[in-house]
Parts: C-alpha cells; structure tokens; sequence
C-alpha cells in the first residue's frame, strides 16, 4: 500500500476475515491498542486481543466509515473515525458502534498500525 488511505482499505479488508493472519502484516511490533476491555501493548498482546474477539463473535461484518485524516506526511498518517461491527455472539445477533483513532506508521516503506483507540461515538 503506497498511502495512509489505501492501507485503511486494507486493512478494514483485513479485519473482515476475521483472521489474525491477515491483520499481522498491518501491526507494527510495538503497536498499543485500546478496546472496550483494555490496553494492549506490544504486537503479542494485540493478537491475544484480536484472536479472543475473532474467536468471540462469528461472521462478523466491520466497517469504518466517516474518516477525517487529521496530520499525514510521508512516515506518519493520524485519523479519526466511525467504525461499526455486528455478528453472532452465543448464537444471538449483536452489534455495535463507535470512534476510533489510529496513528500509522510508514516503517521502511510498509504502512502499520502504530496506536489505535476504539471507544464509544461522542455525544
């Protein structure tokens, strides 16, 4: 991916597969998340996070959606935006919805998540 926007793409492709193998090439090694349930640092801890949230609910549908690209220069990209989810969880359909910030890194020439925040849409 040659710019911050087409690895957004991507990487929304990516989580839809629901596949760990698919989104580990997008997470830089140092990479921070933060979920609903916590704080992840290091790649280990972000794929404990995403194993246990691919694994929880099935035929998941992501979308991200409303991007404001807020700074972008050639190593760096930040952005806000709407994210929403629905799947099965225990054999009932659930959903939900909310913000997220992502910083990206371009580390030698190959876009990642650097930090990415997922928390509730602001009132």
């Amino acid at each position: 991916m040659s710019n911050p926007q087409e690895f957004i793409l991507a990487y929304e492709k990516a989580l839809a597969t629901q596949a760990w193998e698919n989104v580990a090439p997008l997470i830089h090694e140092q990479c921070v998340t933060t979920f609903s349930e916590g704080t992840y640092i290091g790649k280990a801890e972000v794929e404990s996070a995403f194993r246990k949230t691919f694994s929880l609910i099935k035929d998941e549908k992501y979308a991200i959606s409303n991007i404001h690209w807020i700074r972008e220069t050639e190593d760096l990209a930040i952005l806000i935006y709407h994210y929403s989810w629905s799947g099965i969880i225990n054999g009932q359909f659930a959903s939900g919805s909310g913000r997220g910030t992502s910083v990206l890194t371009n580390d030698e020439g190959e876009w990642q998540i650097l930090c990415e925040h997922l928390g509730p849409s602001a009132k």
